[in-house]
């Protein structure tokens, strides 16, 4: 069986950058589905966009995500609409609410109404998209003067996917979404939250298969298996001490509330290591597979797959290029 994968876009910025836009050119060449650029605090993500599209040939490339406070929906569409046509239409919009902290007290605007917001944003970047004109009434926009996008398109519908977690969210992304881009989910709730998701589709009447729903921790095949499951670890620690109530929460609604408990409380008394030092190895890997084996790699794809995802996320650490490319090949296979 052969499989769609996804990967980030990693890089720290200066003499990094051109490796890993080496890494991109691999990725490309092997047959990868996706390529994923985030944005939170610092670069944004479409200059990066922009200069992977330029040194790609075939790979999709998405942001995972940008944030639906700090530009307008009509900003949003003029970035991807221009993106596409670039890209000769491989762009995926990629959105997500962010958390109060940074749209607050990095972007200084409320953050209000995550739910309704995400819903408009995504009606009118469709109906932009799509050359249609802009009049619209919602509960937050309200554009009555008919404007288009005044320019070549490349095509009617760019993709949309949603960073959601919450039920309700969960919920709506099923109804409007392309695809969904989860997080810091174990393997074995991914069954039944993607045929909650589908179901969701499925009762706004839009096919099952109407989305396609990327896995949300993934795989990490690497040399240094013990540093890079203790980075996981520690990753995992902060975003449930550090990175507001979003993450916690949906831990504590997959009924891990006492893992939640004890890794805040290592964290209150003994800091971000000892947060760390108190996940679980088994959940960790159920998180995030990291591994030095490809077929144990395939394993966990076919365990994705079972459960429902269609777009796999993989990461490759220590590896040259071109070593990459052939790891890559042996996966997607």
């Amino acid at each position: 069986m052969s499989y769609k994968l996804s990967i980030g876009f990693r890089s720290r910025g200066g003499t990094d950058r051109e490796e890993a836009f080496n890494r991109v050119r691999a990725a490309d060449e092997a047959g990868v589905d996706t390529i994923w650029v985030a944005e939170s605090w610092g670069e944004d993500a479409f200059t990066l966009m922009g200069q992977i599209v330029d040194r790609t040939k075939q790979v999709k490339v998405g942001s995972a995500i940008v944030n639906v406070y700090s530009r307008t929906p009509a900003a949003l569409a003029q970035h991807f609409a221009s993106l596409d046509v670039a890209s000769g239409g491989r762009m995926i919009i990629g959105l997500g609410t962010s958390g109060a902290n940074v749209i607050e007290h990095f972007h200084g605007v409320p953050f209000d109404r995550p739910l309704q917001r995400t819903r408009e944003y995504v009606e009118i970047i469709n109906i932009l998209i799509a050359g249609a004109p802009l009049k619209y009434k919602g509960e937050i926009f309200q554009m009555e003067r008919g404007f288009t996008l005044n320019m070549q398109r490349q095509r009617d519908h760019i993709p949309v996917f949603l960073a959601t977690l919450s039920p309700k969210s969960i919920q709506q992304t099923g109804e409007i979404a392309d695809g969904w881009l989860p997080i810091w989910t174990p393997i074995q709730d991914i069954d039944r939250i993607s045929s909650e998701i589908r179901k969701s589709a499925t009762d706004a009447g839009r096919p099952a298969d109407a989305l396609t729903l990327r896995s949300p921790g993934g795989i990490i095949i690497t040399n240094d298996v013990d540093r890079a499951r203790a980075a996981t670890a520690g990753n995992f620690a902060y975003y449930l001490n550090r990175m507001g109530v979003f993450y916690h929460r949906h831990i504590r609604r997959l009924g891990y509330g006492d893992i939640v408990d004890m890794v805040q409380k290592a964290w209150s008394e003994g800091g971000s290591g000892a947060g760390a030092e108190a996940v679980p190895p088994d959940l960790q890997q159920q998180l995030i597979l990291v591994t030095n084996s490809v077929e144990e790699a395939r394993e966990r794809l076919a365990e994705e797959a079972a459960a429902g995802i269609d777009l796999h996320s993989v990461t490759i650490e220590g590896q040259a290029p071109q070593e990459m490319q052939k790891t890559y090949e042996a996966l997607i296979r």
